[in-house]
Parts: structure tokens; C-alpha cells; sequence
């Protein structure tokens, strides 16, 4: 088992293995192994909490509820500034935590980290501004105001492939709003939340206002208590679109309000009067950028056939330079997978897709010889609409290129899929901008870029893909507003 010094950390109180209930760290009968997917090496024991251990964390949320949700917008902003700079202040730690828990490269978990912190810089200010209002009156000696209070205690569900970002972006806000709350991270990815509960501490959060379960074998009870038990009375979820179906069935007995934000399956187009060469740097952004493994990235690439040749060929040409291998290697420009069954999944999408008469031009097998979670970026061309990838979400580094002709016909392929997170497109005539823009089914659009998420934008999908906006304005979808009328005046 490792140690936090043999990890590399500079502050080795950083490295938790326990979860957090009511300000004390707790540890439970048993345990499970956290690996580092770039080499199978165990980084560490965690505590496989249960049931009993989550209700105790919901009792320590609702009972520190009263305290924190009366201090002043001007108090939460403070800690959070204070918790920002303390992420800025161990960029360092929380970014090599990032890496090895999750596989991606040094560069982007230390990306990731600013972007995490990003939020709590943005909700810090969005403390001091949730405005109530002052309504017309009603009848001759009355008068109305609206006031925003914090919902309540929340539960925090989040993924693997972002282990610091998921959560901030729903804690800020919950925070900010005057929430308290419940996180269970991801099981293969519980160092970093337990390190920014740890930091939060110091920032001056009291205890019992933010609380981690830690948990394995006990997954799904565990959410099923975090989504059903009647003292919650909010939950954010992130996550694949079947579980967010069984979380949302768990909390539809008490009602509760829920922010979904579940699969994606963008499209990227490039039309014949893109720039070409922004276009290709667009689709590295968007498809490989932790390895295929973000819910935002581009999942079906769509170019117009007269110039589906040179996008083609200068796509395969840059994926074909790229460096795999372990995220702490500084000449490594993409990472490995989770584990074992995200490469089996890549690999069905790209078997399926040559079944079905497309062409290998870049990549398109496992590389056993790095270890078993890496897989070569790859590019498939002519690739049939009706081909697995089209379906469903890889969540790897697969870029599978299709054919179109006409502006109606791409939108139509874009549109057909079931979820709606974000889509991209590239061109230059403005007409087709705004029109393309307004057609596409998705929640987020990027128009010649390939990055579009930032704590300022609103965040998040529609369709199956979910509900409710993170990030921009997801304050509210932590607070009640409440109509006050005064007569007698």
C-alpha cells in the first residue's frame, strides 16, 4: 500500500483514507484498493462505508444546517475565496492526486484543478448577488417581496473522470446558496474529494457542513439512502443516463429536487467553408482531451464531403503524433483508460464500426504492451451512421468521421440520439451559424471551438441527457424562492 510520501506529495495530510462525518475522519470495518490505472499500482486503502455510516453523514448535514444557513452571503464568500486560493496554493498536490487516480496527464490534472477551483471563486460571488425582489403591489395596502433561502441538505454524487471538478461545481454552489451536504465521489476516484474536504476544513468550513462517504461494495445502497432518505431535500448527480434513471426513481417518492447532468453524444461538424486546420484543432480539444473520457467531448464527427479528404487526412496526422503512456511522464501527451472494461467498450465501438465497412487510418487496437487500460487514439473513416459509436457513448479516444452533403441532412444525423449535452460545428457563413446553432438538439454549442465549459457558463443538457444547469445560474437550483405579501398597510 502506498504512503503519501511515496505518492510525491508535498503536504502528505492531504492523502485521506477516511471518510468525513460531522468534522471527524471515520474509517469503517473494512476497505477497499484505489489503483493508479496507468500501472495497476495499489495508491491506497480507502474506508467502504455503508448505510449506517450515510445516514450518520445526512444527520451531521441536517444538524449543522441551521448554523451555517444564517451566516451571511459575505461569511460563505469569504471561506470560499479562502478554499480557492488554498486549491491555488497546492496546485501541485491536487493535481498529481488527479493523475494518479485518474490516469490523465500532470498538464491536465493540474488544468483540471484550476478549473475546479475556478468554481469556487465564481460561487464566492454569486453569494453576495442572490437578489431577492420587491413586487408591485398586490391591492391598495399590501406590499410583496421575494426572498431566496437555502434548500437544504444536499446530496452530492459525482464521477471518476473529472474527481475534483464534479465536485466543486455542485458545492460551490450548494455552499454559496447556504446548503450543507453529502458527497460520495466516485469509487475509483476518492483521494481528490477527500483531499478538497480536507482543504475546505481549513478554509474554516465547520464540521458537519460538508461530509464524504467513502464507499465499494456498498454503492448502491449507499445512493439509494442519499437519494430516498426524506431530510435530503436536493441532489446533483453526474453521471451515465441509467443510473441517473434509477437515482431520479429512488427520489421521486419524497419529491426531491434533482440537477441531472447524464450521457452525452456530441456531434462535431465541419462544413466546406470551415477553416480546415481550426477545425482539426478543435476536434483534438474536444475528442481527446482526457483521453476520450468527458461527457462533453465530440463522439460523431460529421464533414462535408468536399472536403472530407484533407479534414481526414490532417486529422489522422496530428492523432498519429501522439505520446501514450502514464500521466506522470512528461513526454506523455494522452493517458490510459479508467480500467479494463472502458477498453473493451472503445474496442467494440471500433470492431463494429470496420464490420460495417469503415477504415482504420489512425490507431484501432489495445496497446498491451504499454498495460491494459491504454488504447491508441484512433480514427475511423466512412464510417455508417448506424454504427454502434452513433448509438451510444464511447468515452474514449475514438474519432469516427461520416460523410454529409447538405446542411438538413447533417442536422437531422446530429439530432438523432436520444440525449442532448453539447454539440460542435465549424463554418464561416453566418446565416448557417445561427441557424445551425438554433437547430441542433443539445443544451451547450460550441461554434468554431472545441472548449466550451467554464464556471461562468451555464452547464448541462436536455432530452435524456437530464436536467438543470450547473455552473452560471445554478445557484438557484439550490435555493427556494419564496413569496412574502404584507396587507394591512
Amino acid at each position: 500500500m502506498s504512503s503519501a510520501a511515496n505518492l510525491g506529495l508535498k503536504d502528505g495530510s492531504l492523502f485521506k483514507t477516511k471518510g468525513l462525518i460531522n468534522g471527524e475522519w471515520v474509517g469503517a470495518p473494512s476497505s477497499f484498493a484505489v489503483q493508479n490505472p496507468a500501472n495497476g499500482k495499489e495508491l491506497g486503502q480507502v474506508a467502504d462505508m455503508g448505510v449506517d455510516d450515510t445516514k450518520r453523514a445526512i444527520d451531521a448535514a441536517s444538524n449543522a444546517l441551521p448554523a451555517w444557513s444564517k451566516t451571511t452571503a459575505k461569511e460563505r464568500h469569504d471561506i470560499l475565496m479562502k478554499f480557492f486560493k488554498l486549491m491555488t496554493e497546492n496546485s501541485e498536490d491536487l493535481g498529481r492526486l488527479i493523475t494518479l487516480e485518474n490516469g490523465k496527464t500532470l498538464a491536465e490534472g493540474k488544468g483540471e484543478n484550476a478549473y475546479s477551483a475556478s468554481f469556487l471563486e465564481w460561487f464566492a460571488e454569486e453569494a453576495v448577488r442572490a437578489y431577492g425582489e420587491v413586487l408591485p403591489p398586490m391591492a391598495a395596502g399590501t406590499r410583496g417581496i421575494v426572498i431566496k433561502q437555502p434548500i437544504g441538505v444536499v446530496s452530492i454524487l459525482t464521477p471518476w473522470n473529472f474527481p475534483s471538478a464534479m465536485i466543486t461545481r455542485k458545492l460551490g454552489a450548494a455552499l454559496a446558496a447556504g446548503c450543507t451536504v453529502v458527497i460520495k465521489p466516485a469509487t475509483e476516484t476518492p483521494f481528490s474529494a477527500l483531499a478538497l474536504a480536507d482543504l475546505a476544513e481549513r478554509a474554516g468550513v465547520p464540521k458537519g457542513v460538508i461530509n464524504v462517504i467513502t464507499t465499494s461494495k456498498h454503492l448502491n445502497d449507499v445512493a439509494k439512502e442519499m437519494c430516498e432518505n426524506p431530510i435530503v431535500k436536493k441532489i446533483s448527480f453526474t453521471g451515465s443516463t441509467r443510473v441517473a434513471k434509477i437515482l431520479a426513481g429512488y427520489a421521486s417518492g419524497t419529491l426531491k429536487k434533482m440537477t441531472i447532468e447524464a450521457g452525452g453524444n456530441a456531434p462535431f461538424i465541419v462544413f466546406d467553408d470551415a477553416d480546415i486546420d481550426k477545425a482539426v484543432e478543435g476536434a483534438i480539444a474536444s475528442k481527446f482531451r482526457a483521453t476520450g473520457q468527458t461527457c462533453v467531448c465530440a463522439n460523431r464527427f460529421f464533414i462535408q464531403s468536399s472536403i472530407y479528404a484533407d479534414f481526414a487526412a490532417k486529422l489522422s496526422a496530428k492523432v498519429s503524433s501522439f505520446v501514450v503512456g502514464d500521466g506522470l511522464d512528461a513526454k506523455t501527451s494522452y493517458g490510459p483508460l479508467i480500467h479494463s472494461n472502458a477498453v473493451a467498450k472503445v474496442d467494440a465501438h471500433v470492431q463494429d464500426a470496420i464490420s460495417k465497412g469503415a477504415t482504420v487510418l489512425v490507431g484501432g487496437k489495445k496497446l498491451d504492451s504499454i498495460g491494459p487500460n491504454f488504447y491508441a487514439p484512433t480514427v475511423l473513416s466512412d464510417v455508417s451512421s448506424d454504427s454502434q459509436n452513433h448509438s451510444e457513448e464511447t468515452f474514449g479516444p475514438l474519432a469516427t468521421l461520416t460523410k454529409f452533403e447538405t446542411e438538413d441532412e447533417v442536422v437531422n444525423l446530429a439530432n438523432n440520439t436520444e440525449v442532448g449535452l453539447a454539440g460542435y460545428f465549424y463554418a464561416r457563413d453566418i446565416g448557417r451559424i445561427w441557424r445551425v446553432a438554433e437547430k441542433l438538439e443539445v443544451g451547450m454549442v460550441g461554434v468554431n471551438t472545441g472548449a466550451i465549459s467554464a464556471a461562468y457558463a451555464p452547464f448541462g443538457g436536455i432530452k435524456e441527457t437530464g436536467f438543470g444547469k450547473e455552473g452560471a445560474h445554478s445557484i438557484d437550483e439550490y435555493m427556494i424562492t419564496k413569496s412574502i405579501t404584507f396587507g394591512g398597510l
